[in-house]
């Protein structure tokens, strides 16, 4: 596909960083919406009166399908219109989605509104990804994406944290009558709170500047999505290894992330607020640790011309993440867990900043929003879509016992981890092959 290289210059390095800085709260805002839920399984069990399969739903299906689906339109919005407006718009949509699960009494209402969780939620990346990949050159784009990234683990951590801490001081103190809502579980009220704060953060993105594409020359019309599908399916074996190989990684860490808790839970009699705690800070300090440095050794591997680096990366990173896995749920004390949740966090963290840094590198400027949100699509309906509720249905069905929540966990890492390292080594000559291909064309006047 032939294409035009600019010359405008790149903004300067500490607005982009700014920029990134703004991405990433609005991404752990997402994150900590999407994933509070792992740690009130009891409570919204007992007060809705499900069992762990329908839990797993709130915390995957229901969300991720609407999410997946939705992300590929919005992508195509990104690669049209304003992408700060356009997440700023999905921010208020999520956090208002998020505040109104506190109002929830029934199931089928806590479905409902995890879904327009979903949708809102489906703004943001697809467009992060190419505003950053505008703010950024090439061999820079791993690292800013990977600090992007660290909002997954923020969030997830944040979660966890001040889900634990809110817990621990309203459980004392039992449901609250509040005006207009009326009797309010504590669980509710975590949401309300979260959800007035997000909305209050989306007036941030009053401070970002929509960057100039470049890549592609101003007014220029936006690619129809068949071209973007043509596009991808041309260079299939290289895109399915890269988004299916990734997506067997997000299965094993959606997984862990939805029923960790309730394995110290379950296990080893950890109380709720501490395993917030706890595994919150954990998931804060390594996987951010882990997204950052493994977005750093991409863009090394880079700029010594290694151009599968992302590939290989997420073949190291599925190795050595089993492994501490397999530690996690076997070893025979509850510190000797605690201890190997640092390395497990840390190895499968690593690839998810270099992961849709690749994205950028094989398709032209005007396809990176709707490549972008394909690559959303796949990751997140095989990771947060299956990875929980795959958990609960082998405990559910397979086990048939709670206290094999760790047994259940255990064979999701070993199958999802095991898959990522055939698909994603089986991917790299084919995508070394596709960026250089691109390259030659984005050089060609």
């Amino acid at each position: 596909m032939a294409n035009t290289e600019d010359t405008r210059p790149y903004a300067s390095l500490r607005y982009a960083w700014f920029v990134v800085a703004i991405l990433m709260v609005a991404y752990v805002f997402s994150f900590v919406d999407r994933q509070i839920l792992s740690l009130l399984v009891g409570p919204i069990r007992r007060d809705l009166g499900i069992t762990d399969t329908q839990m797993s739903l709130l915390m995957g299906f229901s969300f991720a399908i609407f999410y997946t689906v939705m992300g590929i339109p919005l992508g195509r919005l990104a690669d049209s219109k304003s992408r700060r407006l356009l997440i700023a718009a999905g921010v208020v949509l999520w956090s208002l989605m998020t505040a109104l699960c506190g109002t929830a009494k029934v199931y089928w209402q806590m479905f409902l509104y995890r879904i327009g969780v979903g949708v809102g939620e489906a703004a943001l990346s697809p467009a992060a990804y190419s505003m950053i990949a505008d703010y950024f050159p090439p061999e820079k784009r791993s690292t800013a994406l990977s600090v992007y990234g660290m909002g997954i683990y923020l969030g997830l951590g944040l979660a966890l944290v001040l889900g634990g801490l809110v817990i621990q001081f309203v459980s004392a103190r039992g449901a609250l009558q509040l005006p207009v809502i009326g009797m309010t579980h504590p669980w509710q009220l975590v949401f309300l709170i979260l959800g007035g704060a997000g909305i209050v953060f989306s007036l941030a993105f009053f401070l970002v500047r929509e960057p100039p594409r470049h890549g592609m020359q101003p007014g220029a019309a936006v690619v129809p999505f068949s071209q973007v599908v043509s596009h991808l399916w041309q260079n299939r074996r290289t895109v399915l290894c890269h988004n299916y190989g990734f997506a067997m990684l997000g299965l094993v860490s959606y997984g862990a992330a939805a029923w960790i808790p309730s394995f110290f839970i379950r296990t080893w009699g950890v109380s709720p607020g501490q395993v917030g705690i706890i595994y919150g800070l954990l998931t804060m300090l390594f996987g951010c640790t882990g997204i950052v440095l493994g977005g750093r050794l991409a863009d090394r591997w880079i700029r010594q011309d290694a151009t599968d680096a992302a590939l290989r990366l997420g073949m190291w990173s599925a190795g050595l993440g089993m492994l501490a896995s397999i530690a996690v749920v076997s070893v025979p004390s509850v510190i000797w867990a605690w201890i190997f949740i640092a390395p497990m966090t840390f190895f499968l963290s690593m690839p998810f900043g270099a992961a849709p840094a690749a994205i950028q590198e094989i398709v032209p400027n005007q396809m990176r929003g709707q490549a972008s949100a394909i690559y959303l699509f796949n990751v997140n309906l095989i990771g947060l879509g299956l990875g929980p509720t795959a958990v609960a249905l082998l405990t559910d069905y397979l086990f048939r016992d709670d206290l094999a929540v760790r047994w259940s966990l255990l064979v999701i890492s070993v199958v999802g981890c095991a898959g990522a390292i055939v698909l994603l080594g089986w991917g790299r000559q084919p995508y070394r092959d596709m960026v250089v291909r691109m390259r030659t064309t984005m050089s060609t006047v």
